[in-house]
């Protein structure tokens, strides 16, 4: 590659950026450059920004592509532009303070893909006020040879319960083999309550369903089963942003979808009818806007946990 192709200066809302190794292919099966993958993020950042707001971002980083290895950095890089801005939140498990990147701007965000950062993980919470879920979230995680077609049937289960109490809910792909169950709250609640209330939950569709779901982490019991995550539901976790890259073979997204695609992809038994890589994601924005924007608009009291 020549010095011309590893650099570019370029403005992005009135920021300077420099990005390098535009060509450098980051999905080889796919033939997905670090370029591409800009691309997809300034284009689909009208929709990511608003789920990114004023929440601590961790990046998983694939600095020569998803076949080589990665990292974790939750403390935003210290080579960061003076723009970019920081929170220190504590972590009680790292008895210490983690400086992460606050993304808020189109040139925060290209800048991030820049930094070869796949994914983009956040807190089910606000930086600032980190012990206060805005939401809660069931992930559905299949034991195979159970796939997203199982994990549709259980989040139609879990649907039902929460229609009962009163609980609208969004379904999203993990972009990798799940699906994830997002409940909106944006009103004054605790992990203390919401972390519980997904426990129950779980709980609650294991009895009703014991040949299909699980409710433990215990993997030599997961076999053909659905494990609903609860524990994603604690200040310490993340989880994958929507819209998110993830690093698979292909350059899937994990994608908002609609319940009637979760129920065509019941019906089909076809695992492939709810995945979706970058373009199919930018198209469907394009067509149908943010089937994810109730997650920061909607206001929902969080119940007593049912039994």
């Amino acid at each position: 590659m020549s010095a011309a192709s590893a650099a570019v200066e370029v403005e992005v809302g009135g920021r300077q950026l420099k990005l390098s190794n535009m060509d450098k292919v980051l999905y080889p099966e796919a033939g997905f450059t670090k370029g591409q993958v800009i691309d997809y993020y300034t284009r689909i950042a009208p929709a990511l920004l608003p789920h990114l707001h004023q929440r601590a971002l961790t990046l998983k980083r694939y600095p020569n592509g998803v076949d080589d290895k990665f990292f974790y950095e939750k403390n935003c890089p210290k080579h960061r532009p003076p723009w970019v801005e920081t929170l220190s939140v504590w972590s009680a498990r790292n008895k210490a303070d983690v400086n992460y990147c606050l993304i808020d701007e189109l040139a925060g965000l290209v800048w991030v893909a820049n930094l070869a950062s796949l994914e983009l993980h956040t807190s089910l919470s606000h930086a600032r006020d980190i012990l206060r879920p805005s939401m809660l979230v069931f992930d559905l995680d299949p034991g195979p040879p159970a796939t997203v077609v199982e994990c549709g049937r259980v989040a139609f289960w879990l649907r039902e319960v929460l229609d009962d109490l009163g609980l609208q809910a969004f379904p999203k792909t993990s972009g990798s083999k799940g699906l994830q169950i997002y409940v909106p709250l944006n009103t004054p609640v605790t992990y203390n309550e919401t972390k519980p209330f997904a426990h129950a939950m779980a709980k609650l569709l294991e009895q009703r369903h014991p040949g299909e779901v699980l409710s433990v982490m215990t993997k030599d019991l997961r076999t053909g089963k659905v494990f609903i995550d609860w524990s994603q539901n604690d200040d310490s976790k993340t989880t994958i942003c929507v819209y998110s890259l993830r690093a698979r073979p292909r350059p899937t997204v994990s994608t908002p979808v609609g319940w009637d695609e979760v129920q065509r992809v019941v019906d089909s038994g076809d695992p492939d009818d709810l995945v979706f890589e970058a373009d199919d994601v930018l198209k469907r924005v394009e067509q149908d806007g943010d089937l994810f924007a109730p997650l920061n608009e909607l206001e929902q009291s969080l119940p007593a946990p049912p039994r």
